[in-house]
């Protein structure tokens, strides 16, 4: 969504996607630390106003924040300290007929300039990509706490031959929504549906597993400070989940390290 500019300096994006369940069942998804942490990335979260929510996007890559406000099941804020100053973030869950719920999140900040004009706009973007995540585990695993595995990949490639190398040897090249796919030979044993594959511009697939756990499963490129990033996540439920997850990250990071092998530490 792009930037919305008010006179007085406000600016702000937003997104929204419509989802399965009740008011209850949905902010428990979107305002506990197991819920969040069942479609997001591993987060906690104090249930109350002044509480603190910290989101980890990987090693050294935590997102603290306070909460401001505190209204469930309907309502949340919280706000952090980011290079443009105060930046404000609003959830808010609004029941529908028919037993769904509008899920909207606004990240909203003051400036008098465009300097981080395209950095929110991509906040917007990647809430859309996270928002599929949000709709499939209301959908299927509702209720459920997931054990995520979160890995990352860097190229310096361009984004396309980046994402080319990370898709081909998975037999995911060209792949649609509704596909059934199998890893081919070489690849980590994996067995689902594409249930999103997104356009060339912004390569991502969303996958929902039954092997080798009922699971979700997120693979995109993302160009940032001249590499390109691709994160590599797992939300494993079911019973065996937790016992599963880290034979599944072993596997999976040492197939990572063979396709992109990691930069050696500075000597």
């Amino acid at each position: 969504m792009p930037v919305k500019k008010e006179a007085s300096g406000r600016r702000s994006v937003e997104a929204e996607i419509e989802v399965p369940g009740s008011p209850e069942e949905v902010w428990r998804a979107i305002a506990s630390g197991p819920g969040i942490s069942s479609w997001f990335v591993p987060t906690t979260l104090e249930e109350r106003a002044g509480g603190t929510t910290a989101s980890s996007f990987g090693p050294g890559m935590d997102s603290v924040a306070t909460i401001t406000a505190w209204d469930p099941p309907r309502r949340f804020a919280a706000e952090t300290q980011e290079e443009p100053g105060t930046v404000a973030t609003e959830w808010t869950v609004e029941a529908k007929a028919g037993g769904t719920c509008v899920v909207r999140v606004v990240h909203s900040w003051f400036a008098s300039t465009d300097d981080w004009d395209d950095q929110f706009e991509g906040h917007s973007q990647g809430w859309i990509g996270f928002f599929q995540i949000l709709r499939l585990y209301l959908t299927h695993f509702r209720g459920q706490t997931a054990t995520s595995v979160q890995l990352m990949a860097m190229s310096g490639e361009t984004p396309e031959a980046a994402w080319a190398r990370l898709a081909g040897p998975l037999g995911l090249t060209g792949a649609s929504a509704g596909d059934n796919v199998s890893a081919p030979a070489g690849a980590p044993p994996f067995h689902g549906v594409v249930e999103t594959a997104n356009p060339p511009e912004h390569p991502a697939l969303l996958l929902r597993l039954d092997r080798p756990a009922p699971a979700l499963a997120h693979f995109f490129a993302m160009p940032m400070g001249g590499q390109v990033l691709l994160p590599v996540r797992f939300y494993l439920y079911g019973p065996a989940a937790a016992d599963l997850a880290p034979g599944i990250e072993k596997t999976w990071q040492a197939w990572l390290d063979q396709r992109f092998p990691p930069a050696p530490p500075p000597s």
